[in-house]
């Protein structure tokens, strides 16, 4: 378990989805990279952006981008750091958080709600490694 969002905690989540067995069967298919912008909340004093490249069910990099926060990814999440937090503990759906705006979505939205099981499997692998 590991304090989200943190270099160890992005080390861990990319070591997770390269292990877990039901991760890599569901997301056997995925091809894209996701961005991750944390936005600063209450708990959290500046922005944090965190790069993930996904491809046919494993992690390939995985990292913090440090003054990079104008890259690019075919999939880009950004939105407060408590509104991921109550993704991460289970108290938002993943899709709900994107449908309601409380995370804000760029990328194929065809896509993605075509691989919601992907998606659903990604936050589940998020969750079990997040303190």
């Amino acid at each position: 378990m590991a304090q989200f969002p943190s270099t160890e905690w992005v080390q861990i989540f990319k070591d997770k989805l390269n292990t877990d067995a039901q991760y890599a069967e569901i997301a056997r298919n995925w091809e894209g990279d996701i961005f991750l912008t944390i936005e600063p909340g209450e708990s959290l004093e500046k922005q944090i952006a965190v790069y993930l490249d996904l491809w046919h069910g494993k992690c390939r990099e995985a990292y913090i981008v440090e003054d990079g926060l104008e890259q690019e990814a075919a999939f880009m999440l950004k939105g407060v750091y408590e509104d991921y937090l109550l993704v991460l503990k289970g108290d938002l759906h993943p899709m709900q958080a994107m449908l309601t705006r409380k995370l804000s979505f760029r990328g194929n939205m065809g896509l993605l709600m075509r691989n919601v099981p992907t998606v659903l499997d990604f936050v589940r692998c998020a969750q079990e490694i997040t303190d």
